[in-house]
């Protein structure tokens, strides 16, 4: 009986490790299928209207869909600034749109015309600061967003006009359009030179972007 036992729990570790081996085969299969249909399309990873922040002239490029009322990107910013800051003028950050919650899309216009007023980074900035107040899950305030423009020395009648240019409208369009193309359903999602994580997180972000630094330089 004793021997049967034994038996019956070594065929059940077998089986559990033949089911972890599976799995992790599995999704490695899909992570390389994802990887060529990014590779296929990358060269509408970037837009000529994406922002950039770092280096023009660095080599490895991080692009990252991000959501400005998404808790997630708020958290994630100043860490990848640090990341950026701690690679010298290696690396740079092109930022493009997931405008997954209700008040994504208007925060998204008020920053590109910010932008046009050679403020974005700062506005960006103070948004996600002040997110858990006009972002708040239980009772979000978005006209709060248009309090805080003054602070940072905005024109916000120029605001109210370029926020609605065809460039910003064209941008978000094809922002939209382009997380079908790459099948980006959560936000921050990061490709560092042209190739995805093969896992979320800072820890494998910052491991492929100190791969791809070795790489080109």
């Amino acid at each position: 009986m004793k021997n049967k036992t034994i038996i019956i729990g070594g065929s059940a570790l077998f089986l559990i490790c033949l089911f972890l081996i599976g799995g992790y085969f599995f999704k490695k299969s899909e992570i390389n299928k994802y990887s060529e249909e990014v590779e296929k399309n990358r060269q509408k990873l970037l837009t000529e209207f994406a922002p950039l922040y770092g280096n023009k002239d660095a080599k490895v490029e991080i692009v990252e869909f991000l959501d400005p009322e998404c808790e997630t990107c708020r958290n994630f910013y100043p860490a990848v600034k640090k990341l950026i800051a701690e690679f010298d003028g290696k690396v740079k950050l092109f930022v493009r749109y997931a405008p997954f919650h209700k008040n994504s899309i208007q925060a998204i216009q008020i920053l590109e015309a910010a932008r046009m007023q050679n403020k974005y980074w700062q506005t960006l900035e103070f948004f996600f600061q002040k997110q858990p107040e006009w972002g708040s899950h239980q009772k979000p305030q978005p006209e709060l967003l248009w309090t805080y423009l003054p602070k940072l020395g905005l024109d916000v009648e120029r605001i109210r006009q370029d926020m609605n240019h065809p460039q910003v409208i064209n941008q978000i369009e094809t922002d939209m359009k382009d997380l079908k193309t790459f099948n980006i359903k959560a936000t921050p999602t990061f490709f560092v030179n042209g190739k995805p994580l093969p896992t979320f997180g800072y820890g494998p972000l910052r491991e492929a972007v100190k791969k791809a630094v070795e790489e080109a330089y």
